[in-house]
């Protein structure tokens, strides 16, 4: 497992579609508050169900980042894979990560998302599972009883350790951490949050230190933090060893890169 989190991170932005070739990663951060067009084309790429839970928001703002997140993905997939976001097709795990179906099921590309208040974050790569999570820090008062319950209890002292002031800031980093690894895996936070132990290196990264008690097993794991907005932290996880020279990072805006046509 390697982790390269003192390397600067340069949000990249493309008029065109970035090559993602064989042992990269792609990820890409996006705001969610767009204008009223936009958000119409995005809705058109949705699918029936998609749209059935947008409209199961209560509050507008909500239905319109949920439409974003998710138009955002499908426009992502249909430059990746060349095919119009319409045909895009998707099968849920038992615990909801999306994966590819129908025409495009046996691709290699592995993808995640997660998305937080007015951000959203994509990851991208091949054959390789991926997980990200990116959470609006914010202030935790449960912080530490949280951390007692669910983390482990070195992650719990940690935390329980730190400056009143500092302890959102390290919950956070750890729970993206963690989270970013259970989605890598697909069972979110149906898995056991306390199997994946987390510290923090010299420059307050987290990094995994162990999996179910086995520092062994996080040798074939990457870990890759990063700040994708004033007030968020996120975090990648993907079941390979790649250098962070390797990780390209992607700032998506509405005139990005052209719509496949049907």
């Amino acid at each position: 497992m390697r982790d390269h989190n003192r390397q600067k991170i340069v949000w990249q932005f493309s008029q065109s579609q970035p090559m993602l070739e064989e042992g990269q990663v792609h990820i890409w951060r996006a705001s969610l508050d767009l204008p009223t067009v936009v958000i119409d084309q995005l809705t058109t790429f949705l699918s029936p169900d998609e749209i059935e839970r947008a409209n199961k928001f209560r509050f507008v703002p909500h239905k319109r980042r949920f439409i974003a997140a998710r138009g955002i993905l499908r426009k992502l997939l249909s430059n990746y894979l060349q095919i119009s976001p319409h045909d895009l097709e998707f099968k849920y795990g038992n615990c909801g990560k999306p994966q590819l179906t129908g025409c495009k099921q046996d691709s290699p590309l592995k993808f995640n998302l997660s998305h937080s208040g007015a951000y959203a974050l994509y990851g991208f790569t091949y054959h390789h599972p991926i997980g990200v999570d990116l959470e609006y820090i914010r202030e935790m008062p449960d912080a530490v009883k949280i951390a007692q319950r669910f983390f482990s209890e070195r992650e719990y002292r940690l935390i329980n350790n730190v400056e009143d002031s500092q302890k959102s800031e390290v919950f956070f980093k750890l729970w993206t951490a963690k989270e970013a690894y259970l989605k890598a895996i697909g069972t979110g936070l149906a898995g056991s949050l306390a199997n994946v132990d987390i510290i923090l290196d010299c420059v307050q990264s987290p990094r995994l230190l162990a999996i179910k008690g086995s520092k062994a097993a996080v040798s074939s794991w990457s870990i890759y933090s990063c700040i994708p907005a004033t007030s968020y932290i996120a975090t990648m996880a993907v079941k390979t060893s790649i250098p962070f020279k390797q990780i390209n990072f992607w700032h998506w805006h509405q005139d990005c890169f052209p719509i496949i046509p049907d």
